[in-house]
């Protein structure tokens, strides 16, 4: 099940917020909701594409957040380590 999500650009010209690079629309993977890491594939992103900071439309997230709120299906579960330099 694929969550619907915005498929329009943040904008038509965006400049990173941390450095003077363009970012490009790309698809990625990641997702914090209430201290929980989740992995959600494909979601819509702008990305730096000197830096790698990633800017997300509102209405990404806040669907993102109503997705995992709610029963929804999961992929698969994955075991990670946590680490404190």
């Amino acid at each position: 099940m694929r969550i619907p999500v915005p498929t329009r650009r943040l904008s038509t010209k965006m400049t990173c917020d941390f450095c003077p690079g363009p970012t490009r629309p790309r698809r990625v993977t990641e997702h914090r909701y209430k201290g929980r890491l989740y992995v959600v594939e494909n979601v819509p992103a702008e990305v730096c594409s000197e830096c790698g900071v990633r800017y997300f439309h509102a209405s990404t997230l806040d669907m993102i957040d109503r997705f995992l709120e709610s029963d929804h299906p999961v992929k698969g579960t994955l075991q990670v380590e946590v680490v404190t330099l």
